[in-house]
């Protein structure tokens, strides 16, 4: 049993690192992804049509792949960022690379709703594009960036299950070699129960934050 408690503590562990860097890393890129698929669209106050139809189509691109098929096809881009192609590092990779442009394009749905008209005005006060962006765009849009990003934490969760059934370690390894290979129900079901607790926990959190800041607007 003790062996048992300590491989599903460090198959938790795992899992929270992986998806603590990779969402990191998504959050910090994922949001001026948005900002320039928004800003540079035709009309826009940055526009530059041509860069944005190149990089939201490399977004689509992206975003069209299954993870796992995306994860093999990394795997010398991921040796070459990390020296490796198994454990937990080699498995932040693939899942920021997968889930910067879908955290990307729902951030930008976001960002789109924000009223026009506050655009308009802030513009007709004479505000600098980068105020705009700081002060009108982004306060405007936290609510739904928020809900957003808590979308995404809910699926690199899932991703990284995938993830670690093929080597990257976590609770998805654990689930596999004990649960499924040696036939071990209760690994598996010890599994999804702290999968299933985790998901939890980030959606109420993400929810309660948004509507927080929602009512702050």
């Amino acid at each position: 049993m003790s062996l048992l408690l300590d491989r599903l503590l460090q198959g938790t562990l795992d899992t929270l690192l992986m998806i603590g860097a990779s969402s990191l890393i998504t959050l910090l890129l994922g949001i001026p992804l948005a900002l320039f698929l928004v800003t540079s669209t035709r009309g826009g106050i940055f526009e530059a049509r041509w860069a944005n139809g190149a990089i939201g189509s490399v977004v689509n691109v992206l975003r069209s792949i299954p993870f796992l098929i995306l994860m093999v096809a990394l795997i010398p881009f991921t040796r070459l960022i990390v020296g490796t192609s198994y454990g937990v590092w080699a498995a932040v990779v693939p899942l920021t690379v997968a889930c910067i442009p879908f955290f990307a394009r729902i951030a930008e749905v976001s960002l789109r709703e924000v009223d026009r008209g506050l655009i308009e005005a802030a513009q007709a006060m004479g505000c600098r594009r980068w105020h705009i962006v700081w002060h009108v765009l982004l306060p405007e849009a936290r609510p739904g960036i928020v809900a957003g990003f808590t979308i995404t934490l809910v699926s690199m969760i899932n991703a990284s299950a995938v993830a670690g059934a093929i080597g990257a370690g976590g609770l998805g390894d654990l689930a596999y070699r004990y649960g499924y290979q040696r036939f071990d129900t209760e690994v598996m079901v010890t599994v999804i129960v702290l999968l299933v607790l985790l998901v939890t926990l980030i959606q109420f959190g993400g929810d309660r934050l948004a509507h927080a800041l929602n009512k702050r607007k």
